[in-house]
């Protein structure tokens, strides 16, 4: 007869057991593991003692094992096990866990399975129909597993996703997973090996892969190859390039990235990445020896003519103390094409729809809570056919710096004080400039007439303000600006603001141009040569006043806002002799109305004379969520000459709406009537007929499911700046959500006024005899169209995407550019992306042959 023995007493039966695990732990030489105090080694760690809890205990002296029966739980060196019963077999030292059986690991890994068949201290063992889930979410399962060692998981006919079950179908299969004989999780090596196994997306295979292997969830960095990288234009042909990571130590890595082109050869790429105590910097370099040279054209139009083409690239930055760093970014290539032919990635690129350039500068930043200090250099690389590398300027150095002084105690003037350092040098081999349209005559049906198309003139062989524009200098070129302001707000018993507002500019420029820089065969020559040093000095005092009117309504608050501002200074002087670099750009709108120093947008311009502003703002809030703003104003020369009607070398002021004693109108207004719902404009106005100048107009909603966007701008031509044409485009964004997780997207460009200017290159063609067809193109011609699907989850990410450049003329383009995109990102297991250039568009602003 079996000697059965039943206790109540769930403490004691639990130290009984606590007992006998720690009695086959100390044979072994282990330190006891949950035993009473008189049965547990002095040195005990606590978190090596065994803690169980369960309803009842039963011995079974014939065949010596001992078991908790009901809702038991056992803690020990950071695990926990859960089960319905839980038998320990003295004579095998082996625990077996059934019911509802579920081991918590210390890092916080969820195991569960049907049976568990362990060794005492539960490190190794066997599974039957095991699920593990990890703390990042990544699942395994198997009918069998087998844990060694404490850390080695071995799946007999396995699965792992990353993906969550479905929580109404928790059966049905997740939106991928990879199913193999075996797969084999290594801790110790923080790897995942898989045998034999498939990658199934919804439960159909859709991949097979003898055999793989990948870091598992805990692993940053560690050596090994990463997704491939997939090739294919006509220039190169088919490519394949395999990165390889390697982990050379927990702060510096290297990858290397050969890929093999058809068409080409190998392609060498490598990549250096070394993080320091205080900051960190990486190093690209790219190279090929090509092999088809004849698929590009040669020097100048393209690099055909090379053997060898290559780029090397660095970044970096660096933390002298927490106020001051210092760091770089720059790049170079053997030539302006070879990034775009060869695919290479520069993050160092600056581009807009027809220029591109590789910026590469270096600086030393510091800052503080009142100060702010930043010296760097500049050099640019343009990546365009357009462009010539002599005309690109050389700046070294430029220097800012800016100090503000809150309520400064001299003569208890109060307010803010600024004080502001610029210092700017550059050089440039040869001097960029272009030529002014002028209207054409042209004979339409054998009569001669005044047409709306524009010519170049043959001039600027002798720099001549009436027809050219100098957009750089050559030689060298410096200045040094200094300006110490003061501004302070009072606002009075009434309500009524009043900011006194006063500054002291100087400024000292050094002028050495060269004389003879040759552009296209033809020498420039500025009307001033002279080497020369001179300077300015702008003293100026002014006074804005503001008063908001408030009042509420029962459906909602407003406040309306009358601004007037007067800032007196002397005439501007030097305007022609000074080499405008940095305040070439000059839009006059709402935001800059009010601007204490002007509203040129660099230092080498400044303001001049006595000006007044004057506006309206109006705020509105109603409910919660919807609110509006818009601002209205105007400038008015007072006295003295007007800087915006001096033009310079490149006629900055002119047709800005400033260049006459009363401005243009400017106003902007931001309105959203409900959540999700923007509007925004902005415009500037004819001061004399109110006929739109520019306009910018957009309006936005979103709400989760649906999101759109329409854009709108026209911008009046610019004749005295080079600009003969109207600007005005429109553009259509949205996505809609079309199921869960799923994402449509789509967005169009149109150019509202091309067809004007494909109709005069009729005419001009025409008027020489030249007779093509003529255009019968609407107003919506189109410049780019896209459109996109995505889908992503928790552990998946799809993206395919569609995408349409149409040609542009004015960069030498003749074909449209279709591009197809895919990305595929996985979860733990990596990333797979491929663009496709469709129906071989290339042009010769490519460097690539046809």
């Amino acid at each position: 007869m079996k000697g059965v023995a039943r206790f109540a007493a769930a403490t004691a039966l639990a130290s009984s057991l606590a007992l006998l695990l720690a009695g086959a732990a100390l044979a072994q030489g282990k330190p006891s593991l949950g035993a009473p105090a008189a049965a547990t080694p002095a040195n005990a760690k606590p978190q090596d003692r065994m803690v169980v809890d369960a309803q009842e205990l039963v011995y079974d002296n014939d065949k010596k094992t001992v078991a908790a029966v009901g809702n038991v739980q056992i803690l020990y060196q950071g695990r926990t096990i859960e089960a319905d019963r839980v038998v320990y077999d003295q004579a095998s030292k082996r625990v077996i866990a059934t019911g509802n059986a579920r081991i918590t690991e210390s890092n916080g890994t969820v195991i569960t399975g049907d049976r568990f068949n362990l060794t005492d201290d539960f490190r190794d063992g066997f599974i039957d129909s095991l699920r593990v889930v990890n703390p990042d979410k990544t699942r395994f399962t198997a009918p069998r597993a087998e844990r060694t060692d404490g850390e080695t998981f071995i799946f007999e006919k396995g699965i792992y996703t990353a993906c969550e079950p479905c929580k109404d179908n928790p059966e049905r299969p997740p939106l991928w997973q990879v199913r193999a004989a075996r797969i084999i999780h290594k801790k110790s090596e923080q790897t995942i090996y898989y045998e034999d196994a498939r990658l199934e997306f919804a439960g159909i295979p859709m991949a097979y892969i003898p055999y793989m292997s990948g870091p598992d969830s805990t692993v940053k960095r560690k050596t090994g190859f990463l997704a491939p990288r997939f090739v294919n234009t006509g220039p190169l042909g088919y490519g394949i390039g395999l990165p390889y990571f390697i982990n050379l130590a927990p702060n510096y890595d290297l990858t290397l990235t050969p890929t093999y082109l058809t068409r080409q050869g190998l392609l060498g790429q490598a990549e250096w990445r070394h993080r320091l105590l205080n900051g960190s910097y990486t190093i690209r370099a790219s190279g090929i020896f090509q092999q088809d040279k004849s698929a590009f054209l040669v020097s100048p139009l393209g690099a055909g003519d090379k053997d060898f083409r290559g780029s090397i690239e660095t970044n970096g930055k660096f933390y002298i103390n927490p106020s001051w760093n210092f760091g770089w970014n720059a790049s170079m290539s053997t030539d302006r094409w070879f990034y775009k032919n060869y695919r290479v990635r520069n993050e160092t690129i600056s581009s807009t729809t027809y220029l591109q350039e590789a910026i590469s500068t270096a600086y030393l930043n510091g800052q503080s809570s009142t100060a702010w200090f930043d010296m760097r250099g500049y050099y640019f690389q343009p990546l365009n056919a357009q462009d010539w590398q002599k005309q690109q300027p050389l700046v070294l150095p430029v220097i800012d710096y800016d100090k503000r002084v809150h309520k400064p105690s001299f003569m208890g003037l109060g307010g803010e004080f600024e004080f502001n350092v610029n210092v700017t040098n550059l050089s440039r081999d040869t001097a960029a400039f272009s030529e002014l349209p002028q209207q054409r005559t042209m004979l339409v049906n054998g009569v001669t007439s005044a047409g709306t198309g524009y010519a170049l003139y043959d001039g600027c062989a002798v720099y001549q303000k009436n027809t050219c524009l100098v957009r750089g200098l050559a030689g060298n070129m410096s200045r040094a600006s200094v300006q110490a302001s003061w501004r302070r707000n009072i606002i009075d018993p009434l309500g009524q603001i009043w900011t006194p507002y006063a500054s002291l500019r100087a400024d000292v420029f050094s002028i050495n141009p060269d004389v003879n820089g040759v552009i296209n065969s033809r020498v420039v020559t500025i009307a001033d040569p002279s080497n020369e040093v001179f300077g300015r000095a702008m003293p100026s005092i002014g006074l804005m006043y503001r008063y908001p009117f408030v009042a509420k309504t029962d459906w909602g608050t407003h406040i309306i806002e009358p601004v007037a501002q007067i800032v007196a200074r002397p005439n501007e002087t030097n305007s022609l002799r000074v080499a405008n670099e940095d305040s070439q750009s000059l839009v006059f709108d709402a935001n800059n109305l009010f601007e204490w120093n002007g509203k040129f947008s660099g230092y080498d311009r400044l303001e001049g004379g006595t000006r007044a502003n004057v506006g309206a703002l109006y705020t509105g809030r109603f409910g919660k969520e919807a609110y509006a703003n818009v601002l209205l104003g105007q400038s008015f020369q007072l006295a003295g000459r007007n800087s915006y009607a001096s033009g310079d070398l490149l006629n900055v002021g002119l047709n800005s709406g400033l260049d006459s004693r009363s401005s243009d109108y400017v106003a902007r207004a931001q309105i959203s009537p409900m959540k999700g719902f923007f509007l925004s404009g902005a415009t500037r106005l004819n001061q004399s007929n109110f006929e739109m100048q520019r306009i910018d107009a957009a309006a936005a909603y979103s709400n989760g499911i649906v999101s759109g966007s329409v854009g709108y701008a026209r911008y009046e031509p610019q004749p005295d700046l080079g600009i003969p044409r109207r600007r005005e485009g429109l553009s259509l964004n949205g996505s809609l959500t079309v199921a869960q997780n799923w994402r449509i997207r789509a967005g169009v460009l149109f150019d509202l006024d091309k067809y004007k200017y494909d109709r005069e290159l009729w005419r001009t063609a025409y008027a020489s005899g030249v007779i093509g067809a003529y255009p019968t193109s609407g107003p919506f011609q189109t410049a780019s169209t896209s459109l996109g699907l995505n889908y992503t989850d928790e552990c998946t990410i799809f993206d395919v995407s569609y995408s349409q450049s149409y040609a542009d003329r004015y960069s030498g383009s003749t074909k449209d550019t279709r591009t197809v995109m895919f990305k595929l990102e996985l979860r733990t297991l990596g990333e797979l992306s491929y663009s496709q250039n469709l129906g071989g568009a290339s042009s010769s602003s490519d460097g690539v042959s046809n």
